[in-house]
């Protein structure tokens, strides 16, 4: 039987595999449509746009996750208890007490964000505080710290960066291509016609792989959590009543949802295989697997 250990080792191998699939849709882009359009002076414009969106992005993620999602500041002393089930976490983890919001929430749920760990903020919704027991929420809150020791914000900044150049990329000479742009001295259909298909596939493709690499960071957050904790079954049980809810959160949206540790969006939407393929969370049965197969 596999340990929690080899779980780690096998996502992070997946992961950095995505990301590598990434790059290639990058160079394939950008060479086919040098070809097409014999000026890469607009390459570089798109790249230096591209870098500055989302570096700022993720400058300031903690920000923009806690206004988009309406987090307070949980009180020390109304939430007390919360508080010491992080700071415990984050001693045994090795790592820095991050910051602890709440939301008025009554989906269960929680996310992290942050740039570093020194910069990390912990969000939990009051939903999720109702109904988990103190072995589940501390394995919920193991998941995100995991999240923060792990540097999934970086892996996943570097994916939005990467995605984002290629959509903004591949929109610009689409729309130069309908207006006649492109290098007229190029006369090879075949090669016309490749260029077309890689810039209106090229960001379908990009977003799949953004998204296969948020659930892979899923998989490995669930496995260093129950890794923290020696409990997988608590966060087994956890991501169970989280799933069971359903219903969406009332501020979901698709800037934050990767965030999160479920599904802001809710459990039941329509089109099983359409839905697991554009999910930024693995199904639950799945992650439910994983940790009751693991051993500790």
């Amino acid at each position: 039987m596999a340990s929690l250990y080899t779980q780690q080792g096998k996502n992070i191998r997946k992961t950095w595999f995505l990301m590598a699939g990434f790059l290639v849709i990058v160079i394939a882009l950008g060479w086919i449509v040098s070809q097409l359009y014999g000026n890469t002076a607009i390459l570089y414009a798109a790249v230096a746009f591209s870098l500055v969106m989302n570096i700022t992005a993720y400058w300031f993620s903690d920000k923009i996750a806690l206004s988009a999602t309406g987090a307070k500041e949980a009180d020390p002393v109304e939430y007390l208890e919360l508080h010491r089930i992080v700071e415990n976490l984050a001693i045994t983890a090795g790592l820095p007490k991050p910051r602890v919001y709440v939301m008025q929430e009554p989906a269960p749920n929680a996310f992290a964000a942050g740039r570093d760990p020194k910069h990390a903020v912990v969000a939990v919704t009051t939903g999720l505080l109702e109904r988990l027991d103190r072995s589940e929420l501390e394995g919920v809150l193991a998941h995100e710290l995991s999240h923060i020791g792990n540097r999934d914000i970086l892996v996943m900044t570097v994916a939005v960066v990467l995605a984002g150049f290629i959509a903004i990329v591949s929109d610009i000479f689409l729309r130069m291509s309908f207006f006649g742009g492109g290098n007229r001295d190029n006369k090879n259909p075949l090669l016309l016609v490749a260029g077309i298909a890689a810039i209106i596939l090229a960001p379908i493709a990009a977003q799949l792989i953004q998204l296969a690499v948020s659930r892979k960071r899923e998989f490995l957050a669930d496995a260093s959590g129950a890794l923290l904790t020696r409990y997988p079954d608590a966060l087994a049980s956890a991501l169970q009543k989280i799933a069971s809810y359903g219903a969406p959160m009332q501020k979901a949206n698709h800037a934050t949802a990767h965030l999160f540790i479920s599904n802001p969006f809710g459990a039941h939407e329509a089109g099983r295989f359409i839905a697991k393929l554009f999910s930024t969370h693995p199904p639950v049965e799945e992650r439910v697997a994983a940790l009751t197969q693991m051993r500790v």
